[in-house]
């Protein structure tokens, strides 16, 4: 019932791509979640506009590499539930510790563990939408007529199902929230840190030239 529609780690290719080949490549890899033939996948005008907002890392030399790729398949999926500015908050520090390094975790180790994690959840998933299913089949029994009862179940299970994401949602946003938070304090407090350091730096060569 429910499949897992993402980037295998081992099919991201380990060679630097222009843009062409990027969108090319994501969807070859993703057009099974496509709901329209004609839906869109990947543009070059989402990957400029990655990059301009501060989501995507700026290519080098018009090329993009598998780091590329993480970030991009990390925000076609966040893009779907969350604001821009929260996928902001999140990736943000992602790549600026993860993005280019050949100390782990890098983002080819994070990835990895991603998608193994997300992966242990499909089967997990099924269940719980097949017990939803159930609960909605259960429901409107009393309706008599038969087009009516059957369009009310399923209006239940859209409602079940919607209400979910709704408060996992909500979940995701208040961690994002948290986490900024926190997380603009510790660079406020390391600024004003190196600020002040380099006010008493400042100081003390201006007390030695005094000296002499």
């Amino acid at each position: 019932m429910v499949k897992l529609n993402y980037i295998k780690p081992n099919d991201v290719p380990n060679i630097n791509l222009y843009m062409d080949q990027v969108t090319t490549f994501m969807d070859e890899h993703l057009s099974d979640i496509k709901r329209h033939e004609d839906d869109k996948i990947l543009t070059k005008t989402m990957i400029n506009n990655y990059t301009k907002n501060n989501l995507l890392p700026a290519p080098v030399k018009k090329k993009y590499s598998k780091e590329h790729i993480y970030i991009l398949t990390f925000i076609y999926y966040l893009k779907n539930i969350l604001y821009i500015n929260d996928i902001q908050k999140i990736l943000n520090p992602l790549t600026d510790r993860f993005f280019d390094t050949d100390t782990k975790p890098n983002l080819d180790s994070i990835y990895n563990e991603i998608y193994l994690l997300e992966k242990n959840q499909i089967d997990l998933l099924s269940k719980d939408v097949i017990k939803k299913s159930e609960m909605a089949n259960n429901s409107f029994n009393d309706v008599e007529d038969e087009e009516e009862r059957e369009f009310l179940q399923l209006f239940s299970l859209v409602c079940l199902l919607s209400f979910d994401v709704y408060m996992k949602k909500n979940i995701i946003e208040n961690l994002i929230d948290d986490f900024s938070t926190k997380h603009e304090a510790k660079t406020s407090k390391k600024a004003k840190a190196t600020k002040n350091t380099k006010a008493e730096t400042k100081e003390k060569k201006e007390a030695k030239s005094d000296k002499k």
